[in-house]
Formats: C-alpha cells, sequence, structure tokens
C-alpha cells in the first residue's frame, strides 16, 4: 500500500511516477524498498491519469449511498403489509373471543 500511497504523492507534486521515484519516497517514509513492488505499481499505473481515477472515485462513492438508500425504500414498503395482515388476522382472533 506504501507504493501506491508513494504514487499518489509523486503525482500531486507533478512529477513522474517511475520506479527510482517510488522508491525513493518509499524509502524516505521509512519503509524497505522493493524494486518489484515499485515496478508492478508504475506498470499497473502506466497510461492512466491519477487526478481522473480520483475524481471518478469520488463520484462513485456519493453515488453509491444514494442509490443503496434507494434500493431499500421499496423494500421495506413491502415489509409493512405483512405487518399489518398479522395484525388484522390477529385482531379478528380476538374478536371471536368476545363474540
Amino acid at each position: 500500500m506504501e507504493y501506491v500511497y508513494a504514487a499518489l504523492l509523486l503525482d500531486a507534486a507533478g512529477k513522474e511516477v517511475n520506479e527510482k521515484d517510488l522508491l525513493e519516497v518509499v524509502k524516505a517514509a521509512g519503509f524497505s524498498p522493493d524494486e518489484a513492488k515499485a515496478k508492478a505499481v508504475v506498470e499497473s499505473l502506466k497510461g492512466l491519469n491519477i487526478k481522473d481515477i480520483i475524481k471518478n472515485a469520488q463520484s462513485v462513492q456519493v453515488a453509491a449511498p444514494a442509490a443503496a438508500a434507494h434500493a431499500a425504500a421499496p423494500a421495506k414498503a413491502k415489509e409493512e403489509p405483512k405487518e399489518e395482515k398479522k395484525e388484522e388476522e390477529a385482531a379478528s382472533g380476538l374478536a371471536g373471543l368476545f363474540g
């Protein structure tokens, strides 16, 4: 995870995300640098715009709770009639006891 953070820092500073700089940031943060991890992160970010990814991720996070709330509302409405039906059945059963 520290390599992803290092890549974000480099991008925020306007620098190119490359293996050498990534390893330097990781080392400066007090971690033992691993060239294989740095290479994997650099390769996975090749051709991607980090700022666009972050912008899209933020909009997805805002939309997800709204969609979940909208999906949960109809389910709640369906449950209420069942409860009312049970109450009606119980009331009719009690009415039979008292004639």
